[in-house]
This record gives C-alpha cells, structure tokens and sequence, in this order.
C-alpha cells in the first residue's frame, strides 16, 4: 500500500488505530502556508464541497464536523425531535457504542433490533408501527443503518431498496452510518451515488479510513435542509480551520485514493480469514465483506494471542473476536498472526 523506513507491526484492533495516510497527511502539509477565511467559509473550502458533491450525482449539502459520534447525531438530528423513536441494529454504533449521545443531546428514543449480521430487514420492521399516531407513544420517525455494518457484512441493493421502499409507506427518513462506507461501495464494485440512492442524510466517515480527524454530514433530502448549519455550531462541531478537513476529504475521495485504501483493507481482511479458515480449532462467524474479519479462538489462547497482534473481544459471552485491517496491514504480519494462533494452540493443547 506504501512504503514506510519505521521499524513497526500492525495489528487488528481497529482501522482508527492505524496512523494517518502519507498522502493524506501531506494535503495538509501543502495547505498549511498564507491565511484564509475560517469556519468553512474560504474558497477552498467550498471548492472542495463541490468536487465531493460529483461523487453522489445529485443534490446535496455537506458539511464537516470533528468526529463520527458527532456527525450521527447532526445527521439524525435533521429529522428527529424529543418524542420521535429511531430504529436500529442492536450492533450500531447509535446503540452500543456512543454513551447513549443519541438519546441524550435530541431526546429521541434508540429502538435497538435483533440483528446477528448486522444489518436490519424491512420484513422485521413492521411490528414497530402498531402505535404511529398513539400520542401516548413516541413516535417512530427513521431507520438507521450502517454500512458496512459493525459486523462487516455489506447491505445489497435490493436490501436497501427494500427499506426505502417500507420507509415510503410509512413516512420515515433513512440515516446511514457510513463510517466505512467507501468499502461497501468497493465490495459491491459500485460507486457512491448508487450506494446512497435511498438514503435521506449520511454520516461519512475519514477517520476510519486514513485520515487524521474529520467526517462529513451529507444531507440529500433538501426537506430536512433547514437550520443544519445552527445545530451543527450549537453542538459544537463548527470547525474553525475547516480547510485542513477539506483538504483531506479531497485528497481522499477526489483522487483514487479512496479506492486504494478500501481495495487493500478488504483484499488483506480476506488474506487473513483465509489463512484462519485453514486452522481447525477457529471458527470464522461472519461473512468478510469488508474490513473485518469476526472469529472464535480456543479460549486458552487469547490472552497470549492479544499480545502478539492485539485485537478486541467482540462479544464477552461468546468470545467472538474482531480483527480488523486497515490501510496499512502487511502481508507479513497477517502471516505471523496466524502462525501464531497455530503455535499457541498446538502448545496448549491438552490430551
């Protein structure tokens, strides 16, 4: 992916442990000469929001902010009030992950769904409605998904036609948590625009993919338009030298850039679960549609395991691990990752 001279190995705990791409870090580095307007509001700036805006082939308003929790909770904000409901996966990040951020800075009510993939069907929706209109009851406004999900599969199409399609009838919007979304549209060889056809407001993520900090609010149904730009400094998320998050996003998206980091990260997450598959006593336990690779190791090796390549435990209950890869995973140190959860559990082994 690039060359570096530093002495270092990588390891699967997350995409946001890796460091920031060379070419990324050198946008800013070419930017960081004379003054310039701030708050979003020089001629770069806005030159860059209208490269992005190509990408997804219709109408839309974009705007940074500092970070993913941040740029779900805007982007929900567009359309949800204190005595809305919002459904989700039980895995999102909404849900699991964010301190309840959601619930506590809009009011409105998380629904989270069952979901052992990760992703939420139209199908399994509609017992959420029975009480629209109930003023004893909050009121179902949106569906948040996530693509791809926490889980690394990718919604298809179809399947996000499908909750378009349930979310017409019945009058919600559609938010997509996209904090690696430029992996999906890799996985499913689409581009952006296809992706996003369906969906209402996008929370785009960079820090995940490269980057040093920044996401991006991407508003496409103009109805929900209305006051983004107050909430967002209301919440505190108005970056003062926006430019030096610009210049990222466009060295990211509006080169190929983008599309070198998701094919790397996708192509090494499918090297590693190849090279576990082929190890009997693991146990591979989603589907590697993107950066992320879900298994179950013997128990006893786990301890000794995170400390050669450290990655997280999923689920305590189940031990599923999570090992994700990123823009800088080596070949080399996903081979020694697994010759060494085969050295461990040849060790430990008891007869």
């Amino acid at each position: 992916m690039f060359e570096s001279n530093q002495n270092y190995r990588t390891h699967f705990g997350s995409d946001n442990h890796s460091g920031v791409h060379p070419r990324i870090l050198k946008s800013i580095e070419d930017l960081n000469w004379g003054h310039s307007p701030a708050y979003g509001s020089d001629d770069y700036t806005s030159l860059v929001v209208e490269k992005l805006k190509k990408h997804f082939k219709k109408t839309c308003d974009i705007h940074f902010v500092f970070n993913g929790t941040a740029a779900n909770v805007l982007a929900l904000s567009c359309f949800a009030n204190s005595y809305h409901s919002i459904l989700t996966a039980n895995t999102s990040h909404i849900w699991s992950d964010e301190c309840g951020a959601p619930e506590k800075l809009l009011g409105a009510k998380l629904i989270p769904i069952a979901s052992p993939d990760g992703k939420i069907r139209a199908s399994s929706l509609s017992e959420f409605m029975t009480r629209k209109g109930d003023q004893h009851s909050s009121q179902v406004i949106g569906v948040s998904i996530t693509q791809p999900t926490e889980y690394g599969t990718v919604y298809s199409l179809e399947e996000l036609s499908e909750l378009r399609q349930f979310a017409d009838r019945h009058g919600l919007y559609i938010h997509m948590d996209g904090s690696r979304l430029v992996n999906a549209a890799t996985y499913l060889q689409i581009g952006l625009d296809r992706l996003t056809e369906n969906v209402d407001v996008l929370s785009l993520g960079g820090t995940k993919n490269g980057l040093l900090f920044g996401e991006a609010v991407v508003i496409f149904n103009q109805n929900i338009v209305k006051d983004f730009k107050f909430r967002r400094k209301q919440f505190m998320q108005l970056p003062s030298k926006t430019k030096f998050i610009a210049c990222q996003f466009d060295a990211w998206l509006n080169t190929n850039l983008w599309k070198e980091i998701s094919q790397h990260s996708l192509s090494a997450a499918q090297n590693l679960r190849k090279l576990l598959t082929e190890i009997a006593e693991v146990k591979i336990t989603q589907e590697t549609q993107s950066n992320a690779v879900f298994a179950i190791f013997p128990r006893r090796i786990v301890h000794e395991l995170k400390k050669h390549h450290f990655f997280y435990i999923w689920d305590e209950n189940t031990f599923e691990a999570r090992l994700m890869t990123s823009f800088d995973s080596r070949a080399e140190d996903i081979e020694s990752f697994a010759k060494k959860v085969k050295e461990l559990i040849a060790t430990t082994r008891t007869e």
